[in-house]
């Protein structure tokens, strides 16, 4: 009986450690932007979208995915310590591209507890003139 009761302590304390580390946590000012309206003269614009590691341990992005070719992700390559900040600076190229409004998506992924998660971005370029 003490042996039996023994097992259930020590696996209930496990399970109660297991659960107590959360992990890297990670969370977005905002995870969209709207870039407005600009030229075709002047067709890249860029945004940084800036995070948080709000868990207890260190924040990997594995993989930053944009949805097309004209839009380019970068990120912060280093682990973010808990607490620290990050960003993800995203470039839209709207050279060789048709004039109009356009909504372009990033997916990340990461070793937070969301494991993928995704920005957006959006806009319109007008044509030259």
């Amino acid at each position: 009986m003490k042996k039996i009761l023994f097992l259930v302590v020590v696996l209930t304390l496990g399970i109660n450690y297991t659960f107590a580390q959360s992990g890297p946590e990670i969370k977005f000012e905002t995870t969209t932007h709207d870039f407005g309206t600009f030229s075709e003269n002047d067709p890249v614009v860029s945004y940084e979208f800036v995070f948080t590691n709000i868990g207890d341990a260190p924040l990997v992005i594995h993989q930053a995915i944009a949805s097309c070719g004209c839009t380019v992700p970068d990120y912060t390559k280093e682990p973010i310590l808990p607490g620290k900040k990050g960003t993800i600076k995203v470039t839209y190229n709207g050279a060789g591209r048709y004039p109009g409004h356009f909504k372009k998506s990033i997916t990340l992924r990461t070793n937070s507890k969301t494991e993928m998660m995704r920005l957006y971005i959006e806009g319109d370029m007008t044509a030259k003139k």
